[in-house]
């Protein structure tokens, strides 16, 4: 089995001039990549008015997923952390407009002007620490956070992964959980080794409320219910779990009263710290309420 490109090295580094023009060359790659950035097209579910759409392709690469937007008729705007790979894009003359970024420092893009957004086989990449200043879970944090700000009231996002085991499957739906999404996994062909496809499918805004989760496809390209995939596959998460009332935090067990405070407060004078000085309101147990 060959190595995930991710544990081989990041993707500025691994997709050089060389492995960029070997990628957008393969025609097993175009093909695939034409399948799955219409499948994800098929996902965002996108309102059927005749009304061009401005959509998001983050990770673009060389812009194969982008043309698939284009041939749809919409608008798009490419982002990718890959120059070869951008490089190649202007070559084939592509008609998104295309960033350099970084997607895990956050999205650049005007707040609440993005009406879908996709990804093809690259918010994986985020779970990896490339560098010692890297920590994947506050790259997936900044990533979902800006991404959430900048699309449309009820619009979806549409991302195709390849997550290497269920916990990093976790980490990247908790994340887009935390930062306000509804949504969660579609599987196609569930128990296919070699077809299977999972994609997360995320709804932001009020709108998310109402908004359902689409079945994943089998073997004949059909859809299947939730009874059809094993339990462990079907990892969507409920929309109202997401805005279930918080629990209320419980009251501090520990015995820290009156005596620990004055304790702590007469060590800190020791230090030389400036600590306000000891009245009959220091360490006194306050109301449930006002």
């Amino acid at each position: 089995m060959a190595s995930r490109p991710e544990s081989i090295a990041p993707p500025e580094i691994f997709y050089d001039d060389v492995e960029a023009r070997k990628y957008t060359s393969s025609s097993r790659i175009v093909q695939i990549q034409a399948e799955l950035s219409e499948r994800a097209l098929e996902l965002l579910a996108l309102p059927e008015d005749g009304v061009p759409k401005l959509l998001l392709d983050i990770g673009c690469g060389s812009g194969l997923s982008g043309e698939t937007l284009s041939e749809d008729g919409h608008h798009w705007i490419g982002l990718d952390i890959s120059p070869s790979m951008l490089n190649i894009a202007v070559e084939r003359e592509v008609e998104g407009d295309l960033l350099l970024a970084d997607m895990g420092q956050g999205l650049g893009v005007r707040p609440g002007v993005i009406d879908g957004a996709i990804s093809i086989s690259a918010v994986q990449w985020l779970c990896n620490a490339d560098k010692s200043s890297h920590n994947p879970r506050l790259r997936l944090k900044a990533f979902f956070t800006s991404l959430y700000k900048c699309l449309s009231n009820g619009a979806r996002a549409v991302f195709q992964v390849y997550p290497e085991n269920i916990d990093q499957r976790e980490v990247i739906l908790n994340a887009a959980m935390r930062a306000g999404f509804a949504g969660g996994i579609v599987v196609d062909f569930p128990h296919s080794s070699k077809k299977r496809k999972e994609f997360l499918v995320l709804t932001c805004g009020q709108r998310s409320t109402n908004a359902s989760m689409p079945n994943g496809k089998d073997e004949d390209g059909e859809s299947c219910s939730d009874d059809d995939m094993e339990e462990d596959e079907n990892q969507t998460v409920c929309i109202s779990d997401r805005h279930r009332p918080r629990k209320k935090l419980k009251g501090n067990k520990s015995g820290k009263g009156r005596e620990w405070i004055m304790r702590k407060k007469d060590q800190m004078r020791r230090r030389g710290n400036v600590v306000p000085p000891n009245t009959k309101y220091t360490g006194r147990k306050r109301k449930d309420r006002f």
